[in-house]
């Protein structure tokens, strides 16, 4: 009876593999190691695709289709899911939401709506992508400082039970609107004035959907409780929230807390071990990217959108300007915050420590003049090689960009990551950067059919030459495409044809269920 089964499987299996041969197939990629997103090694393998999905990985023979692709000698991978960006404004935007700058990376994928901050209707961003077409595929959080701005402006004050109830609503109505979960920048404001307990309550809205919660963490440094501390408070909100944790751009900030990558991968082991699911994502860089004002100003002088007017009230003067000179120790000096984007351009490609010393004045002094005149992004070099390689190595750390205006990572992460660690350094393989960059991101995200090459699966597929797959985006000229991307399916269509970017908009919103 067993063989009699076996046998009528196998003849299934066979039917079907003849009918995927069979049929007329739109693209079939030929002859390229294809590391399938798994963690299994690459393989010599051909890709076949007919309409948005996959319908083989094997040898295609004398298969025709509409278009084949010779990828001998190229890498072929599922198209690259980023978990933290943001893109809400150019998805937003006709004229940038093809999202040129990810398309050139190798990325099918996108989340946003990150760091706390998202667009307050959720059902109504997602339907305007769909109606006007985006370039990849896109998923939203709804941020929890965007819900608790809605409920409570920029107060620091603790919600109250009436406040809490209209916070919970609007969580439950962007999830069931389409959002994959709950995303908190606790250490911007307004986030930074909630309790962990007035998190936990928001979380389990979200988890009441099956959807995740993803953190920007109250501290990366030493501003207030502590990188660790941080760490065992995100735990603490998976578990009693009962949903999964991302950890986004996980990372030691700053010359206080170098070296505690250690502390911080045991914390999350041990978590893991008893059943909390944590993820985290890295960016490849040494630099994050800020603004003047998170970098240096305490968040005690925001409250109620008042900075500007705090930053001239001589009775919180010396109060402010000892915060702040400790919050530039804390960055490594004046040295390594280098200005981005900024409304006064003299400034742009220059560091604090040069700005002050053309003006002939303190740091600090200068970095209030810049406030006052509108402020500035920058790219803040405080992380150690060794952290960011210690957390990279790790199986439950995914590749993310954080990608944001100023920074090359929007324009750089996948590709770096690839030249610098594994091509260039061998920090991990090239099986493991895939499957951080694919499934287990899609995993996480709760993605459908995404993340792996695999027979039904959509046919999000990247063709990258390893040879000349690299950043060009710099920290001076951070809009720089990526070279190296060949080929790019998005849906089954070619969103990047030879190199070139094609003007299709084939991507999809998504949601947790999709």
């Amino acid at each position: 009876m067993r063989n009699r089964v076996l046998s009528a499987v196998a003849a299934v299996l066979i039917s079907l593999a003849a009918h995927a041969h069979a049929q007329e197939l739109d693209l079939i990629v030929r002859g390229g190691t294809v590391v399938d997103g798994s963690g299994s090694p690459g393989r010599r393998a051909d890709i076949g695709i007919k309409g948005d999905r996959i319908v083989f990985v094997g040898d295609a023979g004398k298969q025709a289709a509409k278009r084949t692709i010779d990828a001998t000698g190229l890498i072929v991978t599922p198209g690259f899911i980023d978990p933290h960006t943001h893109t809400a404004e150019d998805l937003a935007n006709p004229k940038r939401s093809r999202n040129d700058a990810y398309l050139m990376q190798g990325v099918t994928t996108v989340a946003t709506g990150n760091d706390g901050s998202s667009p307050k209707a959720i059902g109504a961003e997602l339907a305007k992508w769909t109606q006007q077409g985006i370039g990849t595929n896109a998923v939203l959080f709804i941020g929890q400082g965007t819900v608790r701005g809605q409920v409570m402006g920029m107060s620091d004050a603790k919600p109250t039970p009436h406040q809490m109830e209209q916070m919970k609503a609007l969580v439950d109505t962007a999830m069931r609107e389409g959002a994959i979960g709950l995303s908190t920048g606790l250490y911007y404001t307004p986030g930074s004035y909630s309790s962990t307990e007035e998190v936990i309550e928001l979380a389990k809205v979200a988890a009441a959907h099956h959807g995740i919660y993803d953190t920007h963490m109250r501290d990366e440094s030493s501003y207030s409780v502590g990188l660790l501390a941080s760490v065992q408070e995100t735990i603490r909100i998976g578990e009693e929230a009962h949903l999964p944790v991302m950890i986004s751009h996980i990372k030691a900030l700053g010359a206080d807390v170098w070296g505690q990558s250690k502390d911080v991968i045991a914390l999350i082991d041990v978590a893991r071990k008893r059943g909390v699911d944590v993820i985290a994502s890295e960016y490849p860089y040494t630099a994050s990217g800020t603004s003047v004002a998170a970098s240096l100003v305490p968040p005690w002088a925001m409250v109620d959108g008042k900075m500007l007017a705090n930053l001239d009230d001589p009775t919180i003067h010396p109060r402010l300007i000892k915060e702040m000179t400790e919050n530039l120790r804390r960055r490594g000096g004046a040295d390594t915050l280098l200005m981005t984007s900024a409304k006064d351009k003299s400034i742009v490609g220059k560091t604090l420590a040069q700005i002050a010393t053309e003006r002939k004045e303190s740091p600090i002094d200068a970095a209030l003049e810049i406030l006052k005149a509108g402020g500035s992004s920058v790219a803040s070099f405080n992380m150690k090689e060794s952290d960011i390689e210690a957390f990279m190595r790790e199986p439950w750390v995914m590749t993310c960009s954080d990608g944001s205006t100023g920074h090359p990572r929007k324009y750089g992460t996948f590709p770096r990551k690839f030249h610098e660690y594994v091509f260039t350094r061998h920090v991990i393989s090239l099986e493991a950067a895939v499957r951080s960059s694919t499934s287990l991101t899609a995993e996480t995200l709760g993605l459908k059919d995404r993340g792996l090459l695999k027979a039904g699966y959509f046919a999000d597929v990247l063709v990258f030459d390893p040879k000349t797959y690299n950043e060009r985006a710099t920290y001076v000229e951070p809009e720089v495409l990526a070279t190296g991307v060949r080929f790019l399916a998005v849906n089954g269509k070619l969103a990047v044809d030879n190199g070139e970017l094609q003007p299709v908009l084939a991507g999809r919103a998504l949601t947790r269920k999709e």
